[in-house]
């Protein structure tokens, strides 16, 4: 082979590998859309039993694969949604589904690629919905992937000799061969971040006939199943603890199935290699039997995992706090409300001490660290508002009294302006991050004191807002009329901050760059203070309260709502007619 040759050998095997990480990554985006917001209602479902969650996780790997289902599943831990515990058997399902999805790819549908293009193209071009746009996506998707392995496989197929003698050194009957497989697997996933995208390489080898057995892609399939566990490790860094720890949990499942998959190698391989005649199908279900290998060993065990975890990953800070909305309350509508107002309190929390942060932004050169936290708060705080939005649907199934159903409606406003107050403090960050990059946008210390003593206000106001949020508190009202007086205060000040700003920079005291800086600053605060008014006068409202007495009452679900006749759309179009259009 003469370096012309190499060279086009080269870029074909990783123009077909890019194909089909492309490929695997929109068929993923396509079913993850087209699932809806039910894939993330049925990831929140895992927290029933263990059985229901290693079930679950299983469908989730098998739709996203388990490197980008591991990291839904940090982000459900890192919001409190769920347990150290809780998310041990949706990370073994990930694993398995991950092997489902690629039983699909090991089918021999290459021949078919151009068609799942088109029809997807197509499908996507003319369909009347976003979701059915979606399942277009996929096919697209879908094409892509198995074009990708045809290409590594024709590309691949007229040097199978040469690449044959390169590759003979991954040889699993051998110890130092299988580790090697293994090493060299690990390197290459850990590295593209996808063990579909290796087994499928390894797929396309098979294909071509450099692989010729089964002990040759056993090794890789073990070493793609521990390099997967990269892209959660990543996910977790700055998380909370149980978020690391999940994350760790997941990597030592892998070397642990790793470790007892190449001891059992004399065993497996024989064995395994009967399920098929076809080594693609062979490889394909050593990975699916291997993953089935793993979670029975540690299924009957996951407490006790959960608990080694918690002593491989100590934390001498205290345990973050847990979500409140427990299914269990749902049969008692007080208190699955009395539930709803201390999750937000919670995620009044989770922002104040984000606005903390974003202050430090502000002075100070900020940390990755401090970054990384704020927008994992603002990620934390969105799945929370997701989760409560659901919860509240469960509520409201039940028969409630009048102050139940108009709480119900404050608490989700309450949710939705804590959530885009999140928003803003994440926008105070990224503005800081900007203004790093701008050395003119300073001002003088007079100016920037009174600015900074809008934040304090701000910093100030949410709090009142955390502490008001406790449905043991007698005087929310007054809470919440506190929090007026000082949002009336923060008005007359922010006023007053814009016009200094606007003459310092008439002046030529500061540059315009450092007005629109401070400008953005103001703004953002001003927001921030917004949406605190907002909850406040939510909070004023007089069914805003709980009553003790009606927290051990049960109530049965409600009957179904009689169907209201539809509105006439011509009635309420013709109001918009122009006048001068008639």
């Amino acid at each position: 082979m003469d370096g012309s040759q190499l060279f086009f050998l080269i870029f074909a095997v990783l123009g077909g590998l890019a194909l089909f990480i492309l490929g695997m990554s929109i068929m993923s985006d396509g079913l993850r859309v087209a699932a809806g917001p039910g894939l993330r209602t049925l990831l929140s479902k895992a927290t029933a039993n263990r059985f229901a969650g290693l079930a679950l996780g299983t469908l989730l790997g098998f739709l996203v694969h388990s490197s980008a289902a591991s990291v839904m599943l940090v982000g459900f831990l890192n919001a409190g949604l769920m347990t150290l515990a809780q998310a041990v058997a949706p990370m073994l399902g990930t694993n398995l589904g991950t092997s489902l999805s690629m039983q699909l790819v090991s089918f021999r549908l290459t021949d078919y690629c151009y068609v799942g293009i088109v029809a997807g193209l197509v499908f996507q071009m003319a369909a009347p919905n976003p979701r059915a746009k979606a399942i277009g996506r996929a096919l697209v998707g879908f094409g892509l992937l198995f074009l990708g392995m045809k290409t590594m496989s024709e590309a691949i197929a007229p040097h199978r000799d040469l690449l044959r003698q390169y590759l003979a050194v991954i040889d699993g009957e051998t110890l130092s061969g299988r580790l090697l497989g293994v090493g060299l697997a690990f390197g290459l996933t850990a590295i593209i971040q996808s063990s579909g995208a290796t087994i499928g390489m390894a797929f396309a080898l098979a294909d071509a006939g450099v692989f010729d057995t089964l002990w040759q892609t056993y090794p890789i399939v073990i070493g793609a199943q521990i390099g997967t566990c990269a892209t959660a490790l990543l996910g977790s860094i700055g998380t909370g603890i149980d978020s690391r720890r999940a994350a760790t949990g997941n990597l030592l499942t892998n070397v642990v199935n790793a470790g007892i998959s190449i001891a059992l190698a004399p065993l497996w391989v024989p064995l395994f290699a009967r399920t098929s005649p076809d080594l693609v199908r062979q490889t394909a279900n050593t990975h699916t039997l291997l993953m089935i290998q793993n979670c029975l060993v540690f299924m009957p065990i996951v407490p006790l995992y959960a608990i080694l975890l918690r002593k491989i990953v100590p934390s001498k800070a205290a345990a973050p706090e847990p979500s409140h909305l427990l299914p269990g309350h749902l049969d008692y509508p007080e208190q699955a409300i009395a539930a709803c107002l201390r999750e937000l309190r919670r995620v009044a929390k989770l922002g104040l001490h984000s606005l903390r942060l974003a202050g430090q932004t502000i002075l100070f050169s900020s940390t990755p660290k401090d970054v990384q936290t704020i927008r994992l708060n603002e990620q934390a705080i969105n799945e929370i508002k997701l989760a409560m939005k659901d919860y509240l649907g469960s509520i409201v199934r039940r028969r409630l009294s009048k102050r139940q159903a108009i709480l119900v409606q404050h608490v989700d406003r309450c949710m939705s302006d804590l959530e885009r107050i999140g928003d803003h403090v994440e926008t105070l960050c990224n503005l800081s991050l900007r203004r790093k990059k701008a050395p003119e946008a300073i001002v003088d210390e007079d100016s920037f004191g009174k600015f900074f003593r809008l934040y304090e206000s701000a910093f100030h106001i949410l709090r009142q807002i955390a502490a008001s949020f406790d449905p043991d508190q007698e005087d929310v009202a007054e809470i919440a009329s506190q929090i007026l007086q000082a949002r009336d205060v923060h008005v007359q000040a922010s006023l007053e901050v814009r016009t200094l700003f606007d003459e310092k920079v008439s002046r030529r005291e500061i540059t315009p760059s450092a007005g629109i800086f401070f400008g953005e600053y103001v703004a953002a605060i001003d927001r921030i203070v917004r949406h605190s008014r907002n909850i406040a006068l939510s909070e004023q409202q007089p069914q805003f309260w709980i009553k003790r007495s009606k927290l051990e009452k049960h109530m049965d679900l409600a009957p179904e709502p009689e169907d209201l006749p539809l509105v006439d759309p011509q009635h309420f179009l013709a109001r918009l007619q122009d006048e001068d259009d008639s």
